[in-house]
């Protein structure tokens, strides 16, 4: 249950059955993604692979010494240009691989556009999806909603992701979806019909006990998306923002040349994988102590007290950029967010976040918000979520100021946009909305627990109060007490043993805090492993957008074809 190494096999195969000799990697904007998260650059030269085009790149150079390996999704706009590259091919040879099952109405096509017969191979390889680490993956789709319905064709796209994935990972799993979604019982009935019209792919060996597919809806738990994190891999989300392990460092003040993209990956990245799940205050004393090692070596006395003094220590030694790269790129990380945090006044605002999350106390919590709304440091992205953190908190709580607040942030010039997800709140995850009372388990709190972490100067009270409702989702599944009326079996197939191998996929799109909660139970529960998957991964700008996508009328997007499995060797089908 690795979604990275199920990728990089499939990628490996494709590499190492062109045989030997130099090769292009010809892909499309989306398997572009998809390679760079498991494979790094340097890594696939090895292999051979001194090339990679998009295959809609018309001006390409024609270079008949190397094979093309084609990894493309099978939509008709990728059939397209294949026809095209194969009437006039620039390359020796073809090997095409599908991230998904093809038509063979488009297979047919591809044959007839081969008067040259350059294509060697045609194979079906199931990568139709984003791995991020090894228990998380994504579909890098934001709004996938309208109203409470699929929008456009975004079913069929998440039912061919969640396809690829069971195939990938050669599991055929019994299926649990959140009952009060429509969304989630499509889409469940979706993946059990192309499942059942598949059955030959999915004729594994099957363990004593079933796989489980379980899907919820993002709307039944609005906080979380909404909070600011303190654990490494969701700050950085938050706020630098993570798209395909890339970070746009570029708007940094002062950032060299070399760091204005830095790559996080678990995969490549030693210093990220060990402290992704870690705290800020603790990431900043296990850099510390790596450039305390690098210090004593280069035999310097320069003081390394505070996140500024580590920055400065990296500028002033061009000799440590150049010998540990990977710890410079994280001194500049961990220095922009300090920077960010203290500019923005985030530790006031996230205890404030925490406080709303765990008790309920609404003239303190309106006087705390009506405050800060009124600091010019407090970025409007942080007064909008204070005052949805509100709305959702105090909904049904007779005298709530939501239109107060509202008033403030037009007050305050937030854009008509942002003003406008906050009158919509109610209408994605209001309480009518939910089923599960996300704030009613913490109703009889005393106070929020304030977890001091010590570290660095600058690097203050950290607090991680909050847990998300899918941490006691999948609690209670593990425990074989979730609900069947709340999250009903689909189809006749049920079973009461305590399940082993679950993927559970988040309607909406899912966060880094609860892939720290999937992260934190596979670690707890020996034996159990779990898979988080989303149609997004969500810090708070991207969920905001999936709010707006979801609630305002939208442009109907045009359908792509829907894909039936046909297998094939060359043209063979």
């Amino acid at each position: 249950m690795n979604v990275i190494v199920a990728v990089k096999q499939y990628i490996t195969k494709m590499i190492d059955d062109a045989g030997p000799g130099m090769k292009v990697l010809l892909m499309d904007k989306e398997t572009t993604g998809i390679v760079s998260m498991v494979y790094a650059q340097s890594e696939i030269l090895q292999k051979e692979v001194f090339l990679f085009e998009r295959v809609d790149t018309q001006a390409r150079e024609t270079m008949k010494h190397l094979k093309a390996i084609c990894f493309v999704r099978p939509t008709k706009e990728n059939i397209e240009a294949l026809k095209k590259e194969l009437k006039i091919p620039k390359y020796g040879s073809y090997y095409i691989y599908f991230s998904n099952a093809i038509l063979k109405n488009y297979v047919k096509q591809l044959a007839e556009s081969d008067d040259q017969e350059v294509v060697k191979e045609v194979h079906e390889f199931y990568a139709d999806f984003f791995a991020i680490s090894p228990h998380v993956f994504s579909l890098n789709i934001v709004g996938c909603a309208k109203g409470k319905n699929w929008f456009g064709d975004r079913q069929d796209r998440v039912t061919d992701g969640l396809i690829a994935v069971l195939l990938s990972l050669r599991k055929k799993p019994i299926i649990r979806y959140q009952t009060a979604s429509s969304m989630c019982k499509r889409l469940a009935e979706s993946v059990m019909l192309k499942m059942g019209q598949e059955s030959g792919l999915f004729e594994f060996r099957q363990s004593d006990i079933s796989p489980l597919l379980l899907i919820v809806d993002r709307s039944d738990d609005p906080v979380t998306p909404l909070l600011n994190q303190w654990t490494y891999q969701a700050m950085v989300h938050e706020l630098l923002s993570i798209k395909n392990n890339r970070i746009d460092l570029s708007k940094v003040p002062g950032i060299s040349r070399e760091l204005k993209e830095v790559v996080l990956s678990a995969e490549h990245d030693d210093v990220y994988l060990d402290n992704m799940y870690k705290n800020f205050g603790e990431i900043g004393i296990n850099i510390k102590q790596l450039m305390n090692e690098f210090q004593k070596n280069a035999k310097s006395n320069q003081k390394l007290d505070s996140v500024a003094d580590m920055k400065a220590f990296v500028e002033n030694y061009p000799q440590f950029r150049k010998m540990s790269g990977t710890v410079s790129k994280h001194v500049t990380v961990v220095s922009e967010l300090s920077r960010l945090v203290g500019e923005h006044c985030l530790l006031e605002l996230s205890e404030l976040e925490q406080d709303m999350s765990a008790k309920s106390d609404h003239s303190m919590h309106l006087q705390a918000i009506k405050k800060l709304l009124a600091n010019p440091k407090v970025r409007d992205i942080d007064a909008v979520r204070l005052v949805l953190l509100y709305i959702l908190r105090y909904e049904k709580t007779q005298g709530n100021d939501a239109g107060g607040l509202r008033n403030d942030l037009k007050k305050r010039g937030v854009s008509d946009t942002m003003c406008k997800i906050v009158y919509n709140m109610v209408e994605y995850a209001g309480a009518t909305v939910r089923t599960s009372d996300i704030f009613g388990q913490n109703k009889n709190a005393l106070s929020m627990t304030k977890k001091f972490m010590k570290g660095l100067k600058g690097v203050e009270n950290i607090y991680t109060q909050h847990k998300p409702l899918l941490h006691e989702t999948l609690d209670n599944l593990i425990k074989g007490k979730l609900p069947d009326r709340l999250f009903p079996y689909l189809g006749k197939d049920t079973f009461r043993d305590r399940p082993q191998d679950v993927v559970v996929f988040m309607v909406g799109g899912a966060t880094y805090e609860e892939a720290l909660t999937v992260y934190e139970l596979n670690r707890a529960n020996p034996g159990v492993r779990i898979i988080l998957g989303g149609t997004s991964i969500h810090n708070t700008e991207s969920f905001l957008e999936e709010i707006k996508e979801s609630t305002m009328i939208t442009d109907t997007m045009t359908s792509s074809t829907s894909v039936a499995y046909s297998k094939s060797s060359r043209y063979e089908v």
